[in-house]
């Protein structure tokens, strides 16, 4: 989105774009159309690249720990990068000369403010995952085959996160809001925005929402909760399940990533390997979600619903 803003409006733009305005808010710097359009790409690219290396080769506790200042960084300066871009293409819209463009204030504070409140949501989201994951964890049980003393309760709860198909949300969610600023911004037409917007948006929203899942037992039964915000959340009573076991999955198995419907059932797949599977009382249907420590949380459930066992 970041590289195609400047060519989506390629017409109305002089050979070469302001992209720095002194105090006097006159233009003293510029750049032909390709290096307005790579330079901020390559920012970008740099900046997920950072992150990635670093954390490369680093344990799930420390991944834990900065996921609230990845996210920030990330979250922010996208959002700050999409804004300065639209605001360079704002200001050359419709000029013969790059000297007669005009720093766009209103763009630029609408920016800061966007990129301020998308580094505080990204925050509130991920610190919000870690509380969650801290008040479930003191409560995990201690064996697969567990007995529940009388009077206690047990709570397990594990989460799995797919960092691929985040990044595809993050990027088709990024093309969904440059075709919305470029409509706003009048940089082009609806016909094409909304062509671009509207499957890309929904294409973000789908793949957000399959791209984390977090499992949860307790006395109320099986919860599976989906995507960053934890929504939509699909729930099964404790009574309503007749067994559960941990299983070995593939994607071939399921026919690929994320939510998958087929002969085994459902399977929520966001990597290979270990897998929540329960078997419910009604249909007989099996549903599966690939969490790390499954035969803890199937255990768990085999023991709430001892007392029903015939």
């Amino acid at each position: 989105m970041i590289a195609a803003l400047p060519w989506a409006a390629r017409g109305r733009l002089p050979a070469r774009l302001a992209t720095h305005w002194n105090a006097g808010r006159t233009p003293d710097s510029s750049m032909p159309l390709w290096a307005a359009s790579v330079f901020p790409t390559l920012i970008w690219v740099v900046l997920v690249a950072a992150v990635m290396i670093t954390l490369r080769g680093r344990g799930d506790a420390v991944r834990v720990a900065t996921r609230p200042w990845i996210t920030t960084a990330l979250l922010s300066g996208g959002v700050l990068l999409c804004g300065a871009q639209a605001s360079v293409v704002r200001s050359n819209l419709d000029r013969e000369d790059r000297h007669e463009a005009h720093l766009p204030i209103a763009w630029l504070v609408g920016t800061l403010l966007a990129t301020v409140a998308a580094g505080v949501v990204g925050w509130l989201v991920s610190v919000r995952r870690q509380t969650a994951a801290g008040t479930a964890e003191p409560g995990r049980p201690e064996g697969p085959a567990m007995e529940i003393p009388a009077g206690q309760r047990l709570v397990w709860f594990s989460r799995t996160v797919n960092p691929w198909l985040q990044l595809l949300a993050a990027v088709t969610g990024l093309v969904a809001v440059g075709a919305l600023v470029a409509l706003a911004g009048g940089l082009a037409s609806p016909g094409p925005s909304w062509a671009v917007f509207a499957p890309c948006a929904l294409t973000s929203l789908a793949l957000a929402g399959c791209a984390a899942v977090r499992a949860s037992v307790s006395e109320a039964g099986l919860e599976v909760a989906f995507g960053p915000l934890g929504w939509p959340v699909r729930r099964w009573p404790a009574a309503a399940i007749r067994s559960a076991h941990a299983e070995d999955r593939t994607p071939s198995q399921v026919g690929g990533w994320g939510y998958r419907l087929n002969g085994l059932g459902t399977t929520v797949m966001l990597r290979s390997g270990e897998c929540l599977v329960i078997r419910t009382r009604d249909k007989g249907k099996e549903f599966a979600v690939s969490v790390d420590d499954a035969e803890r949380g199937a255990a768990l459930l085999n023991a709430l619903n001892a007392p029903q066992a015939g």
